[in-house]
């Protein structure tokens, strides 16, 4: 029986572990999305920033994040308040499980701890591309600590971690909400202080097409994100160890791919009724909302029913991203529209399938969400406006935030005077 109990807490907590390391894998595709939408003197910087708060929302959440989204599992450290003594928690973890009850835990609280954390980094990397070709490196990332230490983890806590939220029945599986309405909703309130690239908006309304510089490598950045969000519904089920738990994980997989597949078809067939044309860009958004709308319940649907969901999330992006535009809503990647709009479609349409939601209370959870990042962040984003700045000037932006931020280019060879010395 012993031998039983440690080997399925073995299984789940290598679940976990590898789900966790899939999502993490989703800030590689974060990466090479934005890095293959913006212009090719804007790639350095993207990448740096994307690095950069990766390795920021690692941190803060170690010292403060973690124990403010889940302080019933996180013992705090004696030395630092916020800190969650999540090593010391572990080394009691095999006695109780051998012990048994239902309290034992059935998996780490370390893998815990690793999985929530690149949770956190996903939704600061939603930011990264809606602000892009015109912040501030140093100010995007002062707002990543803040995001990933403090507003994130609060949000987090009122569903994820016993909050009021979950107390009034809101229904979030994987963080529709939690971590993508979050994220599109931060990113909105930056563009909103930040304004739009130069060029991009001209007189009488016209909108002027930024094109990005590399199509291939935005293309495999959404195929890394669709595989990583495998583990980021999969793993949100957060046990696989008996039958029921892995038919479980196995639906919500189904489901995932099933949505993606749906979003990419309906985009495409919205573009090429709009414009057409067959819009790549459409389409690579279009997978990304599929999997935005069935992240809050992709449990109970049927795959019928999950692609419906995604292919509804593949026509709101694209009118989303076009509404944005008209409004001079500059979000060079679709982010906004991505994980913000579809982000609230996806909290209404569990509904559809999941008896204990209601329409009102998914309402609720969304308009609170909304309404704590939209307050908190232009709170942050007007501080770093009147103190450092958040835009670089008009040069710096004409000659691409790669040589003012970081002082080199990604794609040397092919700019002229700075790159090959001609």
């Amino acid at each position: 029986m012993e031998a039983l109990k440690e080997l399925s807490y073995a299984l789940d907590t290598f679940y976990f572990l590898v789900t966790g390391a899939l999502v993490m894998w989703m800030a590689a595709g974060f990466a090479m999305l934005e890095a293959g939408l913006v212009r090719a003197k804007n790639t350095t910087e993207i990448l740096t920033k994307n690095v950069a708060l990766y390795a920021i929302a690692c941190i803060m959440f170690m010292l403060m994040g973690y124990s403010l989204m889940y302080p019933g599992d996180a013992a705090v450290s004696s030395w630092w308040p916020g800190l969650p003594s999540i090593l010391g928690k572990a080394d009691n973890e095999a006695a109780a499980v051998l012990a048994g009850g239902d309290g034992a835990p059935y998996y780490s609280n370390l893998a815990d701890f690793f999985f929530q954390v690149v949770f956190v980094a996903t939704a600061m990397s939603i930011v990264s591309g809606a602000v892009a070709e015109r912040m501030k490196l140093w100010s995007f990332l002062l707002f990543a600590v803040v995001l990933t230490g403090f507003i994130y983890p609060m949000q987090g806590y009122w569903k994820w971690g016993g909050g009021f939220l979950d107390a009034a029945g809101f229904q979030d599986f994987a963080g529709s909400g939690v971590v993508h309405l979050c994220g599109g909703v931060a990113a909105f309130a930056g563009v909103l202080l930040l304004g739009a690239r130069k060029g991009k908006y001209g007189k009488d309304g016209k909108i002027n097409a930024l094109p990005g510089a590399n199509l291939p490598l935005a293309t495999l950045g959404t195929f890394i994100l669709w595989l990583g969000w495998f583990g980021f519904n999969g793993g949100s089920e957060l046990k696989v160890s008996d039958v029921g738990e892995a038919n479980a994980v196995a639906l919500v997989f189904v489901n995932t791919n099933a949505a993606a597949a749906a979003g990419v078809v309906s985009a495409l067939i919205t573009a090429r009724l709009m414009f057409g044309k067959a819009d790549l860009t459409m389409a690579l958004n279009g997978a990304l909302a599929g999997l935005v709308a069935i992240t809050a319940e992709p449990l109970n649907p049927t795959p019928l029913l999950a692609s419906g969901i995604g292919a509804l999330g593949g026509v709101l992006v694209v009118f989303s991203i076009l509404l944005l535009d008209k409004l001079r809503i500059d979000d060079p990647v679709g982010a906004i529209s991505v994980h913000g709009v579809v982000g609230l479609w996806g909290l209404i349409a569990v509904v559809l399938s999941n008896p204990e939601a209601t329409l009102l209370t998914q309402l609720y959870g969304a308009g609170v969400i909304f309404g704590w990042v939209l307050v908190t962040s232009l709170v942050v984003w007007t501080l770093l406006k009147f103190t450092i700045g958040i835009r670089v000037s008009e040069q710096e932006e004409y000659e691409g935030v790669d040589l003012a931020e970081c002082g080199l280019e990604a794609y040397p060879e092919f700019t002229g005077a700075h790159g090959s010395g001609k």
